[in-house]
């Protein structure tokens, strides 16, 4: 034993240093060290990695990792997602968006959301295990979180950040990452990546091209803070750079930011994988070296082990044969990618490995559910309320109207999984009220130009019977295991409506989630095709125009008639449509065929009725009928998301141009104004909307955000008092008319709440309640101190209202009297509390002003501590505080 561990620990040696090249041999039968579970992982992973080839070195280090089957070694991919769930893998529970985790402001939550993820990527891998599947979307290194600062509110991808503020962002991705990982002193439940490093927040049609330079002050004191703290407090196990370059170096392969920041200064000890096919851009369009083995040996000598992409392994063994890199680097590299694999238990027997006994029920369980209930909830923010709401159950007739009211993507954002049973705003206000009378009336297009599949009506379960004879409603449903409707289904079932969209994800997998459905009634994710029958059941005699929508091919037969022939690829959801005459108390035999090749898959079954008016007209009608009209609009993830190939006035690319509400939508909502009923706003967005007309003239806007899979239900339970609203924005609402900063300049100067020196629409920390509270007594045990000394702060906050309901209470630094440019303020603490009518509480935060006070002094080219004075703000917001003290700190 003695003598393998000596091999083994010469194997280390060699793939760590550059001082002599491996000479690699076929390990013989049954002589595995690497699965010797008494040695440390990195010593297992150098065994092994002395085993391979160096063709077979480079392929490890792809995202898409080949099996070498004479190694015992599986094919692994690296490419997980779980942003807010886990992503584009199935059926998963889906939380509000990163957006709106953030707006909670309760780190405690944070934590219990990351584990109940990592549960469910856990079940998950291991049922994917069980079913010999090892594909990208199937593994543990899952790339989340997103902590970028949203700096600018054009941004697309700002929807997955923990918002702009350093200070949140670091508290909130620490808790997120620290869930995700596991406390398991041995194995780690997760891999956790922090993204995307660094110094990277658009324009999005930018980024394999731009430079990014801001002053090292800004670098130091914004874009760095919050991964800082995931590598030393959160011990994240995985960094991502980033596609865009950073003073000239492409960040996926700075000697800078890479080696002198990540691994000298704080310490990194995991493993760095590029953003995808950003290796490519290093000499593509960057243009830093001109080849691709250039590119790859520049990355990976700078400290990048990992290519999401393919340039690494055909390009490694040609840039070591041209001597652009030693073997021994690229042994040092596959050895750091191995001790994390087998830090996660995967090539260790399952019983030994805690994590791996989690039931496969962890999965969408009735407990997620209900926590993706509460977060929501407490992500939601009441910017203005003039009294109208909480509404009474008492009244009668409700208008909902708008284009996210009833489209599950307005709950989603980006990189999502497949929900169970996702809950609309309409749907949650029914269930809220059911002996009320709610009409939705869809209005208008979510933006000018885009062709929307949803803006059509489903048809209903009440008008579409799976045959003549059976009580059921809604189709039959045929799913099949390829495109061509071929061979016997895999499932049959009657599904209610057509009307359903998968993100990666199997359409069978929500009831496997629910154990409806096993082994072989199983669906694939691609190429599967499903063919609805039934009868259509029109409930009066005229003119109808139905419509399919699909990604990708569809067509749709009426009494055997082909009526839609779409049956081609499509890269989005798109409808057409035809028009037939259909006769009150007749039924129609009615077939929809539709295939899914790769990627995104949707289709719908719609349709509209005779006499109904133009959709503008009709929501106007419908308000003028109700007692109160709900507006739901803003944005979805359609619009605003990550490099898009299309654009729509006010979007380019997934960025935005316009930071209003869409025109077609401040239209209607002027015109519901004119009716004279009253009108609430709710909001759905993964961005600050400049709502500047609705703030003067509607009494009540509410911020959904993207609230998840049971966003419906959140919204309802704030609108009609069940749940008191407590959020806060983790963004600043600009005007409509205020001159930002130039997009692709990184510089802070006139951004977000630190650096803004106008008056915003809605304050970074805002967010109403249907109670107030009151704050006194701040006290400091310490008013003057040096940088070294902690300071305790404390303070008195009351319920003075009538209703429980949380508070978020804030603590922000300022410098009185700066002798150089700094931040306004900062925020350096935050606590979100429960009271109870007349309840107080005394709340307490520790400060340090080495490290809470710290600034990059650019002539030291260090952090320092100004002496001098400083305010202690505490209160509701940035721009709302209620009490204020001295602190003095000395040289």
């Amino acid at each position: 034993m003695n003598g393998l561990r000596v091999a083994i620990a010469s194997a280390l040696l060699l793939a760590s240093t550059a001082l002599c090249a491996q000479t690699t041999t076929t390990a013989a039968a049954g002589d595995k060290p690497w699965l010797d579970t008494t040695f440390s992982f990195q010593e297992r992973a150098a065994a092994l990695v002395s085993q391979m080839t160096l063709e077979e070195k480079a392929a490890q280090m792809a995202n898409g990792a080949p099996a070498i089957p004479r190694l015992g070694v599986p094919a692994y991919d690296w490419w997980n997602e779980a942003l807010h769930g886990v992503a584009r893998a199935g059926a998963a529970t889906v939380y509000p968006q990163a957006i709106g985790m953030a707006a909670t402001f309760d780190v405690p939550l944070m934590a219990q959301i990351s584990s109940a993820i990592s549960d469910e990527a856990r079940a998950k891998h291991h049922e994917f295990l069980r079913q010999d599947q090892h594909g990208r979307y199937q593994g543990l290194t899952f790339w989340s979180p997103n902590i970028n600062i949203f700096r600018d509110p054009r941004w697309g991808r700002g929807q997955e950040t923990y918002g702009e503020d350093p200070y949140l962002t670091a508290r909130m991705g620490v808790a997120f990452v620290k869930g995700l990982q596991g406390d398991d002193p041995k194995y780690r439940k997760l891999d956790a990546t922090a993204k995307h490093f660094a110094v990277h927040s658009g324009p999005e049609a930018d980024r394999h091209t731009f430079d990014a330079k801001p002053t090292e002050r800004d670098l130091r004191e914004t874009y760095l803070p919050a991964f800082e703290a995931l590598v030393k407090e959160g011990d994240v196990d995985a960094v991502m750079g980033a596609y865009n370059r950073v003073y000239g170096e492409s960040a996926s392969a700075s000697k800078f930011l890479l080696q002198d920041v990540l691994r000298r200064e704080w310490g990194f000890r995991g493993y760095v994988v590029s953003d995808c096919w950003a290796i490519v851009d290093i000499w593509k369009h960057h243009k830093i070296v001109a080849t691709p083995e250039e590119a790859a040996a520049l990355a990976v000598k700078n400290g990048t082990q990992l290519d999401c992409g393919d340039t690494y392994a055909p390009s490694l063994p040609v840039a070591v044969r041209k001597g652009l890199i030693s073997e021994a680097e690229v042994d040092h590299a596959v050895t750091q990618l191995f001790t994390a694999r087998m830090r996660l238990g995967m090539f260790d027997p399952p019983e030994q490995v805690r994590w791996a006994g989690i039931p496969y029920s962890a999965n969408q369980s009735p407990a997620h559910d209900a926590l993706a209930r509460k977060v929501a909830q407490e992500s939601i923010v009441l910017l203005k309320n003039d009294g109208v709401l909480p509404l009474s159950r008492d009244v009668k007739r409700i208008a909902v109207v708008g284009p996210t009211a009833d489209d599950t993507m307005a709950l989603l954002g980006n990189y999502y999984g497949t929900p169970a049973a996702p809950v609309t705003i309409l749907q949650g206000i029914r269930e809220a009220v059911p002996n009320a009378q709610v009409v939705h009336a869809r209005g208008v297009d979510l933006v000018e130009g885009r062709d929307d599949p949803a803006a059509t009506p489903l048809i209903e379960p009440q008008y579409l019977r799976p045959d003549a004879k059976s009580p059921e409603r809604g189709l039959k449903g045929e799913y099949f295991r390829n495109r061509d409707l071929s061979g016997t289904p895999a499932l049959t079932r009657v599904d209610s409506q057509i009307g359903f969209r998968w993100d990666r994800g199997s359409p069978t997998d929500n009831l496997m989630a629910r154990g409806e459905a096993h082994g072989g009634q199983s669906v694939p994710s691609d190429n599967f095709s499903i063919r609805w029958s039934g009868q259509l059941l029109p409930p009066v005699t005229g003119t109808y125009q139905i419509e399919g929508a699909a990604n990708d091919g569809f067509r749709l037969y009426l009494d055997g008639k082909l009526l839609i022939d779409q049956w081609k690829d499509s890269d989005r959801l798109r409808a057409d449509s035809a028009t037939v005459q259909l006769q009150q108390g007749r039924a129609y035999d009615l077939r929809l065929e539709y295939y899914d090749g790769e990627r995104d898959a949707g289709v719908r079954l719609a349709w509209r009725m005779p006499g109904a008016k133009p959709p503008f007209e009709e929501a106007l009608q419908a308000a003028r009928d109700s007692d109160v009209v709900v507006f739901v609009g803003g944005l979805t993830g359609d619009v605003e998301g990550e490099e898009m190939t299309v654009s729509y006035p006010g979007f380019a690319g997934g960025d935005r141009t316009d930071m209003r509400l869409p025109a077609t939508q401040r239209k209607l909502l002027e015109a519901l104004k004119d009716t004279g009923k009253p009108v609430v706003m709710v909001l759905t967005a993964g961005s600050a909307l400049a709502v500047d007309w609705a703030k003067q003239n509607v009494p009540a806007i509410v911020m959904a955000w993207y609230p998840g899979q049971r966003g419906g239900n959140a919204v309802a339970d704030v609108l009609f008092g069940d749940a008191n609203p407590a959020g806060r924005l983790p963004v600043t609402f600009y005007k409509a008319d205020e001159k930002l900063p130039a997009f692709d300049d990184y510089a802070m100067r006139g951004r977000t709440y630190r650096y803004f020196e106008g008056e915003p629409l809605f304050a970074f920390g805002h967010g109403l309640s249907y109670t107030t509270f009151d704050y006194s007594g701040l006290t400091l045990d310490r008013t003057r101190v040096n940088a070294q000394q902690p300071v305790n702060v404390s303070v008195k906050v009351k319920n003075s209202g009538k209703r429980a309901g949380d508070e978020v209470v804030q603590l922000y630094l300022a410098p009185v009297n700066a002798k150089r440019e700094r931040a306004h303020k900062e925020l350096r603490g935050f606590q979100r509390i429960h009271l109870q009518p007349g309840e107080e509480r005394t709340v307490t935060f520790a400060i340090t002003p080495q490290k809470d006070l710290r600034t990059w002094d650019e002539q030291r080219d260090a952090y320092s501590v100004d002496p001098g004075a400083y305010e202690v703000q505490v209160g509701a917001s940035s721009a709302d505080v209620r009490v204020r003290s001295s602190l003095t700190v000395t040289k």
